[in-house]
């Protein structure tokens, strides 16, 4: 289904993301130009129903921005400090107390990560199962948040806090316990109080330990082996309580413009938060829960959160002004080697390149 024919390029990018081994793209931009909202691809695998236009679909790591923007919040409202330890918050870990709020948010208390790292020289060391036939066998097991956080504290720490820079999804299991520390209720109550309701967001999940999608959506698929047989699997439905606040939250393209143009536009945050999230630190160009990219001259600033999580992905990208917005969902067949990620790189190069004006279109 498309809307606003007169898009082609839009049209065709997520026709050749389809081609490349997504089984589905939905994509909306909002610019300029007004609207664009369309699809490519199935909705299922092996059959014949189109792609939904406007599904629900698991976000991955886009959460981390909804995490970050409800503390930031509760910054705003004085209920606690960015910069103060979080082991004031949540004593009963034992956190080192040099680790602040704000290094959870920006990656750099050092924290390692519960789903595993990858080190400089190339050494993987394992955290919980996300990969293979032991993560099927485990999709609907309920991993409590506090055992994540415990698994990762039993590990070496990557650095000493705030020397240094390391993507760790338990940041963000603990930003969330802050958050339900200090307001003494869930955090699906506080980001419907702070984000959701005041935006009128409809769509948008933080599903907590439920293994269920909305209707309608498009479905997500694993392959993985088994006694030397290939097995694929339709995995919408799993608990997502192994990555958590990491990345756990459902949502939709129009959601996800109407969220990044309002905070993008300044209007869930005051201007000094908005600009403290927005401040990257140096190494990869992280602020507080949000990616800031030069795209050149041709597409100077934008910000964005994308996520990926099993079978499903989300590109959330905005200008400064928050008037340019591109949103999309992806579903496909995932694997251990993650081999559709050359092809989701590709299709955010071209989208972005398309939508934001940056260099020349990619894949």
């Amino acid at each position: 289904m498309f809307v606003n024919q007169d898009r082609p390029q839009l049209r065709q990018a997520i026709e050749e993301i389809v081609e490349s081994g997504v089984l589905a793209v939905q994509l909306r931009v909002n610019d300029a130009q007004g609207e664009w909202v369309g699809s490519a691809g199935a909705c299922e695998l092996g059959r014949s129903g189109e792609a939904l236009t406007d599904g629900h679909f698991r976000i991955g790591s886009s959460t981390k921005s909804f995490v970050a923007t409800t503390v930031l919040a509760l910054v705003a409202e004085g209920r606690l400090g960015l910069d103060a330890p979080a082991d004031d918050h949540l004593p009963g870990f034992g956190l080192d107390r040099r680790i602040t709020v704000r290094m959870l948010l920006q990656h750099t208390s050092g924290i390692f990560s519960h789903t595993g790292e990858l080190y400089e020289d190339g050494t993987i060391v394992p955290g919980i199962p996300w990969r293979g036939k032991e993560w099927v066998e485990k999709r609907f097991h309920t991993y409590p948040p506090e055992e994540l956080v415990r698994l990762s504290l039993s590990r070496p720490a990557r650095f000493a806090p705030g020397e240094g820079w390391s993507y760790s999804n338990t940041n963000y299991v603990l930003a969330r316990l802050v958050i339900e520390s200090v307001t003494g209720r869930s955090f699906a109550e506080e980001l419907q109080r702070l984000v959701l309701g005041p935006l009128g967001m409809t769509g948008t999940v933080a599903p907590g330990a439920s293994p269920e999608v909305p209707a309608p959506h498009n479905h997500g698929y694993y392959r993985y082996e088994d006694a030397g047989q290939e097995t694929t699997v339709d995995v919408t439905r799993h608990n997502p309580s192994w990555v958590a606040a990491g990345g756990d939250m459902i949502s939709t393209t129009e959601d996800l413009h109407t969220y990044f143009s309002a905070l993008m536009g300044g209007r869930l945050l005051p201007a000094d938060l908005l600009a403290e999230m927005r401040t990257p630190e140096a190494t990869i160009g992280y602020g507080l829960g949000l990616f800031a990219q030069d795209l050149g001259p041709d597409g100077g600033t934008v910000y964005h959160h994308n996520g990926a999580t099993i079978g499903s992905a989300a590109l959330m990208y905005g200008t400064p002004d928050g008037r340019t917005t591109m949103t999309a969902g992806l579903t496909y067949v995932d694997d251990a080697d993650m081999s559709l990620a050359p092809a989701f790189q590709a299709a955010q190069q071209r989208l972005v390149s398309e939508v934001f004006g940056a260099g020349q279109p990619t894949g």
